[in-house]
């Protein structure tokens, strides 16, 4: 990894960290969703289906990622998910689809760093590790 890229993860660290802090079981509830029922192939699909296949691409690829709205967010996961996630944290909808707007590319990126979506138990490992604490 070089000076940059080490810079870039730190930042990425420490926003997913306020993020964590900010609303706690937030990251959680964000990886569960690519963990559930098709993983990270069905939200990718449901990210095509709702006319948003070049944001979700531009996170699987090795370009700049797209931005994605609260609104999108909302629309990709549908108004019961995340009513259900907000519950389960007690903080709004629209807390929810704003962070997660802001944490799923980010974790999509990281989970396809050669461009690929991974299948299977090859995508929860990468679950795993990617939220494992450091040593």
């Amino acid at each position: 990894m070089g000076f940059f890229d080490s810079i870039v993860s730190r930042v990425e660290g420490a926003i997913s960290d306020a993020i964590e802090e900010s609303h706690p079981g937030l990251m959680e509830e964000a990886t569960s969703l690519l963990g559930g029922e098709g993983g990270l192939s069905a939200l990718v699909q449901n990210f095509n289906e709702k006319g948003l296949g070049e944001v979700v691409s531009s996170w699987i690829g090795n370009g700049e990622n797209l931005p994605v709205s609260a609104e999108q967010i909302r629309s990709v996961l549908g108004s019961e998910q995340v009513q259900a996630i907000a519950d389960k944290l007690g903080i709004s909808t629209d807390d929810v689809a704003e962070k997660l707007s802001e944490l799923l590319p980010r974790i999509i990126d990281r989970l396809t760093p050669n461009g690929e979506v991974p299948e299977g138990n090859l995508a929860e490992s990468l679950l795993k590790g990617l939220f494992a604490p450091k040593s």
